[in-house]
């Protein structure tokens, strides 16, 4: 028995056979902290999907990295380690230059234009999933990222020689091009990363700024609300495709309705946390002329670095987004 519950840990996948049905519980992993928001959506999609199967799905949430950190949940999810998890799609750039599009600065940039994008470049990112034995739940994004510092930015270049902190290799590039110098920090590390003078500036949404009480490390936030990551759900197609097809309909239902009230939720908390970081004492700010106009030009030299990479399906992602209205 010992043996069995030890197999059943590791691969989070298990079935416990009741007096009425076999149940199927799946772990799920994230590297967020129970009070944000897009874990509070997965935990809705939990006891939804419980309720639709009658108990007989149920999906096991691990938040705070407490089971993988956030660069090993995409791998986790492959090899079984857990059935599910949720990754923050633009951190793996390097498995595919469609997962990171919607981290280029002022291109995915406010809910309109990052659904735009979402729908343009799904079909790539499913089939990028599909080859590594994985497919997509949902997709939320989080609230427009803006810039954090310990002091007053008139422009780009307050940020030269500034330790900032990146979480993924395009916000790496955009300190790069600002002349700070990047360092990644796991969300989850940030405070610590700030107290001990690792970093000391930002780019990052409201969300995580009160998430990670910004008001204790830095002073001033411009809302230039760059881009619109998203945060995506995935599973493991074989442990998907093992449930019956009436439990795939339902994950499937659940799935579709987390979605749908994970962009309201997005967008909800957007002006609600910005104006909490401001009751914490912050000085919150639209940014002058001058600094968005040298934002947005690095903005468009990193989309000219991304269809580089991206080829000729990315040229025909850039033809198409540049025809919507």
């Amino acid at each position: 028995m010992k043996t069995v519950r030890q197999f059943a840990a590791i691969i989070g996948f298990s079935l416990v056979s009741t007096a009425g049905f076999a149940q199927t519980n799946i772990s799920i992993a994230t590297a967020y902290q129970d009070t944000n928001f897009h874990t509070q959506n997965i935990a809705q999609f939990a006891a939804e999907v419980e309720e639709m199967t009658d108990g007989e799905v149920t999906f096991t949430l691990h938040t705070g990295a407490s089971l993988l950190k956030m660069p090993e949940i995409m791998r986790g999810v492959q090899t079984g380690q857990v059935q599910a998890g949720e990754i923050l799609l633009s951190a793996y750039g390097q498995e595919s230059p469609f997962f990171e599009v919607d981290g280029i600065p002022f291109l995915s940039q406010g809910q309109k234009t990052a659904w735009q994008v979402y729908e343009l470049t799904l079909p790539y990112i499913e089939a990028r999933l599909e080859e590594k034995g994985l497919m997509p739940l949902f997709a939320v994004p989080w609230p427009g990222q803006g810039l954090y510092a310990q002091k007053e930015i008139t422009a780009a270049s307050d940020y030269e020689g500034v330790k900032f902190r990146a979480y993924n290799a395009l916000t790496a590039r955009f300190a790069e091009l600002m002349g700070a110098v990047p360092t990644t920090v796991q969300s989850a590390e940030v405070p610590q990363a700030f107290a001990t003078g690792v970093v000391s500036a930002m780019i990052t949404s409201a969300a995580t700024g009160n998430y990670t009480k910004a008001w204790d490390f830095t002073s001033h936030y411009y809302d230039v609300n760059a881009m619109n990551n998203k945060n995506m759900v995935i599973m493991n197609a074989d442990a998907f495709n093992g449930l019956s097809e009436e439990h795939q309909d339902a994950v499937l239902a659940a799935a579709a309705k987390a979605e749908a009230r994970g962009w309201i939720m997005s967008n909800a908390v957007q002006s609600e946390l910005t104006a909490n970081l401001s009751a914490n004492g912050m000085t919150v700010a639209q940014p002058n002329d001058e600094l968005m106009v040298e934002l947005e030009a690095i903005g468009g030299t990193m989309v000219e670095e991304w269809l580089v990479k991206a080829g000729d399906e990315g040229a025909a992602f850039y033809e198409a987004y540049q025809a919507l209205d």
